[in-house]
């Protein structure tokens, strides 16, 4: 054999070994829920991606929303104990805390006594909420409990995703797993737009059966949470704690008259505009937080 067929030959198998793993596919998803306390979920792989330093902040800083605070943080306690817990819909105003609340309560609880096994927080998008059934079957046969948890949870007209939201909390032939709750948030009480409510109220055969059959999704989540729109001591309060926990060198009289200014000029008053106030401070003072 000559040199020339030698190397025919190898280009073809080279060929060959080529063609076979693009028929093999790619190679199967190992997902590894020991590897971080918080994941977020990604669908068109079914990869559980880890997330080694989550965007969060000390749960004593959230201010203004005590008592939907404590109801949140009795939930999930009582869950990551290995008892029944409620799904939890956190709806309401703008800016006042909603998913940093979530997010500060799983930790809070990591490493606590009495957890029946370690708490983990997976976060769905909301486009992926078809994959919920998928995701549900990984999560039901591992070791730990798992808060899912979807940020800014709503639906439009023409989207019939919804079904699908309602099939995986309780409505499925499995059900929901025991070692699985959900967490949502959103600025829609039935997490459907008014006016899709009403166009079903006013041109379906049976009015009152299309809108419960819109609306009772969120009769899913067995406590909802309410978030209103703060007063101008609550957002003071929420300024101040920031300022003292990162240190802020600045008169209490003048932080006061510039955190209302900020405020006058967004127009509006909420934990999100107290915390971008204080980061525009700390820039101001040469500070990173």
């Amino acid at each position: 054999m000559n040199d020339d067929t030698s190397r025919q030959i190898l280009t073809e198998l080279s060929r060959l070994a080529a063609a076979m793993e693009r028929l093999a596919g790619p190679a199967p998803v190992v997902n590894d829920t020991g590897a971080a306390d918080c994941f977020v979920w990604e669908a068109a792989s079914g990869h559980l991606q880890p997330v080694n330093r989550p965007n969060r902040i000390d749960i004593s800083l959230i201010r203004g929303v005590d008592h939907v605070r404590d109801i949140l943080i009795d939930n999930t306690t009582r869950f990551a104990r290995g008892f029944s817990a409620n799904n939890v819909l956190l709806w309401g105003a703008r800016g006042m805390g909603k998913s940093s609340l979530v997010k500060s309560v799983h930790a809070a609880l990591l490493g606590s006594d009495g957890l029946a096994a370690p708490l983990k927080l997976v976060e769905i998008h909301r486009e992926d909420i078809d994959s919920l059934p998928q995701l549900m079957t990984i999560l039901r046969s591992t070791g730990a409990r798992f808060i899912l948890f979807c940020d800014d949870l709503s639906f439009d007209h023409d989207d019939t995703s919804y079904k699908s939201l309602k099939a995986a909390l309780d409505g499925g032939i499995e059900g929901r797993p025991d070692n699985v709750i959900l967490y949502a948030t959103s600025n829609r009480r039935h997490l459907l737009p008014r006016d899709m409510i009403e166009n079903e109220r006013s041109t379906a055969i049976n009015p009152h059966e299309a809108v419960e059959e819109k609306v009772s999704l969120s009769d899913r989540f067995g406590l909802w949470l309410g978030f209103h729109k703060c007063s101008q001591d609550d957002y003071l309060a929420m300024v101040g704690g920031y300022a003292a926990h990162y240190g802020l060198d600045i008169q209490a009289d003048a932080l006061r008259a510039e955190a209302l200014e900020w405020s006058t000029t967004r127009g509006s008053r909420s934990g999100r505009v107290a915390w971008q106030f204080v980061q525009d401070l700390a820039g101001r003072l040469g500070r990173v937080i």
